[in-house]
């Protein structure tokens, strides 16, 4: 699992070793039961958290259970039965084409971190990945000649990503002029973006240079790493692309998870229902 990961599933583990110490003080964590466990749902519910949240942290409790079993520190799993409240699925906001471009034009190219702030919204947008995946993007995985990145994702499964020429040339740009100028880190050698003391960024800080170029657009809404991966499947669906070359491209291990992209443009779902439906004429 990734290092974020990891730290979700500890401070669920540590909120329900929390409750289960406030009411059970005298009695080991193996002994909890079903009507326990809905209990804590109870719980993290009247504190106001949103459905997300909750379903979130029980999807830790149920991994750390999950792992007992495995262990076998307990005989059955009593999170089997144990119910997550229901998801309304949200469509993820969207960038046009043109905030897009807003966005590139705003950054301050005369400054050393502008171009490699350039070459990171390029990829994001051109490639549709996560913010984790493009912070840890390495020098030994561009096949930029090709136009293809290899890509380390979830559950460290890699894929192949293509690559457009205007992200390509930034990067080239970056590489050329600006890396070379870093007093790079031993351990970060191969780590392709880099902030000025020769380190990788952080999720934080690639957040917070996304977040500012969005405001020097003057785009209102808010703006996040993740928003170029909805704009990139979104912009491709819209124009007709392939849904399982969509899901291969972003890495989903499901399509039901990229279908969410077809619900965004219902004039994309009508012409296509005009183009290829043989009795809607």
């Amino acid at each position: 699992m990734s290092e974020h990961t990891v730290e979700a599933y500890l401070h669920d583990t540590v909120l329900l070793l929390t409750f289960w110490q406030a009411n059970h003080p005298d009695r080991p964590i193996l002994e909890i039961s079903l009507p326990d466990l809905k209990t804590f749902v109870a719980e993290i519910y009247d504190l106001g958290l949103a459905p997300a949240t909750q379903a979130r942290i029980l999807s830790g409790i149920k991994s750390f259970f999950r792992f007992l079993l495995l262990e076998g520190e307990i005989t059955s799993d009593p999170t089997e039965l144990l119910q997550a409240p229901k998801l309304r699925r949200s469509l993820p906001e969207v960038l046009s084409i043109e905030e897009i471009e807003a966005m590139m034009t705003a950054i301050d190219h005369s400054r050393p971190e502008g171009q490699r702030n350039r070459a990171m919204l390029e990829t994001l947008y051109s490639c549709g990945l996560r913010a984790s995946e493009l912070i840890s993007l390495r020098i030994s995985n561009l096949y930029l000649e090709t136009g293809f990145l290899r890509v380390i994702g979830k559950g460290n499964k890699e894929r192949l990503v293509p690559i457009g020429k205007e992200a390509a040339k930034q990067i080239d740009l970056y590489r050329l002029h600006v890396r070379p100028q870093i007093p790079v880190q031993e351990t970060a050698r191969d780590i392709l973006f880099l902030n000025r003391r020769g380190r990788g960024l952080s999720r934080m800080m690639l957040f917070n240079i996304v977040r500012d170029a969005a405001q020097k657009a003057g785009i209102r809404v808010p703006v996040h790493p993740h928003t170029f991966r909805h704009s990139f499947a979104t912009h491709l669906v819209e124009r007709g692309a392939d849904l399982r070359a969509v899901q291969e491209m972003l890495g989903h291990a499901s399509i039901t998870t990229t279908e969410i992209y077809t619900h965004l443009d219902r004039g994309y779902l009508r012409s296509t229902l005009e183009k290829f439906h043989p009795r809607y004429q």
